[in-house]
C-alpha cells in the first residue's frame, strides 16, 4: 500500500512538472521568443529559404496576434506596452488582413502618412529616392529549389538605413517596377520584400495591402539554424553536410 502511494506521488510530480513546463513554454512563446521558419525567397538576400529564427515578441508591444489563435480569438483590441514603434527599414513579422492566420516577414518601407512609389524599379518614399549601389551577382536556392541568380544591390533608405536587395528582372520590366503612389493610411504600414521581383507584399493591394499596426507580431532576434533550403529541420542526419553554419546566430538587418 505504501509502495502504491509512493508511485502515485511520483506520477503526480511528473504531471505537475510537465504542466509547469508547458505553461513556461507558452509564456516564453507569447511574451519573449517565438520560432519562425522562412519557407520562401521573398526576403533574399537578407533571409534565405530554410532559415530558422527567433522573433522578439516584445519589440513593439503586444496585440491579440501575439497570443495563440489570436487570428480567431479577439483577446483585446489595439496594442499594449508598445513603447517602441516600428521604424523605416525594420524587418517585421506580421499577419496580413486577407490571411490573418499566416505569418509573413518583410521590410517596413512606409509609415503612416508616407507616400511610397516604385519608378523603373527604384523605390521612392515621400518623393525621395532610395539610392542603389551595385554589389555584384548573387546566387542561392530559389523557391522552386533551383538556382536563383540576380543582381545584388545596397539600397539606402531616406533615413540613412542601408540594406541589401536583389533584382532578378531588368529595371522597369518587372510587374511591380512601376506603381501608383501609395499613401499609407493612419495606423497602417507598407511592407516590401528584399527580393524585389519575387515578393508578394504591400505593392499588391489585393493580397497583402497595407498592414494594420495591431497585425504586427515582432522583429527577428537571431537565426538559430539554417538548412540552406535543401533539407527539413527534422532531417537531422543531413545537418552536418547541408546546414549553413555561418548563418547560425546571425542577426538579420
Amino acid at each position: 500500500m505504501k509502495k502504491d502511494k509512493n508511485e502515485g506521488a511520483v506520477v503526480w510530480e511528473n504531471v505537475r512538472a510537465l504542466f509547469y513546463a508547458v505553461v513556461l513554454a507558452v509564456v516564453i512563446r507569447t511574451f519573449a521568443f517565438e520560432p519562425f521558419h522562412i519557407p520562401s525567397g521573398s526576403m533574399i538576400p537578407t533571409l534565405l529559404i530554410g532559415d530558422y529564427l527567433f522573433v522578439k515578441k516584445w519589440a513593439y508591444g503586444f496585440s491579440r496576434f501575439s497570443f495563440p489563435f489570436g487570428w480567431y480569438i479577439p483577446y483585446f483590441q489595439g496594442r499594449i506596452l508598445d513603447h517602441n514603434k516600428p521604424e523605416l527599414g525594420d524587418i517585421v513579422i506580421f499577419r496580413a488582413p486577407s490571411e490573418d492566420n499566416q505569418d509573413f516577414v518583410k521590410r517596413l518601407i512606409g509609415k503612416p502618412g508616407d507616400h511610397v512609389q516604385m519608378k523603373e524599379g527604384v523605390l521612392f518614399i515621400n518623393d525621395k529616392e532610395a539610392t542603389l549601389e551595385l554589389v555584384g551577382e548573387y546566387s542561392t536556392v530559389g523557391d522552386d529549389d533551383d538556382t536563383l541568380q540576380a543582381g545584388e544591390f545596397t539600397e539606402t533608405l531616406p533615413n540613412g538605413i542601408k540594406h541589401k536587395i536583389i533584382k532578378q528582372i531588368e529595371f522597369g520590366y518587372a510587374s511591380h517596377d512601376n506603381t501608383p503612389v501609395f499613401v499609407v493610411p493612419e495606423g497602417h504600414y507598407f511592407m516590401m520584400g528584399d527580393n524585389r521581383d519575387g515578393s508578394d507584399d504591400s505593392r499588391g493591394q489585393r493580397k497583402i495591402g497595407f498592414i494594420p499596426y495591431d497585425h504586427i507580431i515582432g522583429t527577428p532576434a537571431f537565426l538559430f539554424f539554417s538548412t540552406g533550403g535543401h533539407i527539413a529541420i527534422w532531417e537531422f542526419w543531413k545537418w552536418l553536410t547541408a546546414a549553413h553554419y555561418s548563418r547560425i546566430f546571425k542577426v538579420p538587418h
